[in-house]
């Protein structure tokens, strides 16, 4: 069955679009929060949010799970995602600027989501052969 993306993972795609758009829309736009690091805060829950939708999509999608596919799709994508839009704001946007400390937190939010995501599997799903997959239908 070929790979259907728009079928597949639309909360994925349209949880990354909404990502997209909030990065790259006018800063003046946000209302001013006085929480100290509200704004790496945010980075964190909206990466760590984009991740858990993935995680959960690919579980829903797949019998059995490729590491090596979560780990492209699920936390290498979302941290690439991160550092391009930061680039995008750095150099593409005169009302928003590109910060390591965002890269950061994007990164921290999936690392996180990742950590959550190897626990709960490892937790429900046992390893099956070389540890490459998971199955969560033992036989």
């Amino acid at each position: 069955m070929p790979f259907r993306p728009f079928r597949r993972y639309p909360l994925s795609i349209a949880l990354g679009l909404v990502v997209v758009v909030l990065s790259l829309v006018p800063g003046q736009e946000f209302p001013h929060v006085e929480v100290p690091f509200a704004d790496k805060w945010t980075h964190v829950v909206m990466y760590g949010g984009l991740c858990t939708v993935v995680w959960a999509e690919y579980l829903r999608n797949h019998k059995r799970i490729n590491l090596t596919r979560t780990l492209r799709y699920a936390i290498l994508l979302p941290i690439a995602l991160g550092g391009l839009l930061e680039l995008a704001q750095a150099y593409l946007t005169t009302t928003r600027s590109g910060e390591w400390m965002d890269f950061a937190a994007n990164s921290l939010g999936v690392v996180l989501a990742a950590v959550l995501a190897f626990a709960l599997l490892n937790r429900l799903v046992p390893p099956r052969g070389n540890g490459h997959t998971h199955s969560p239908r033992h036989g």
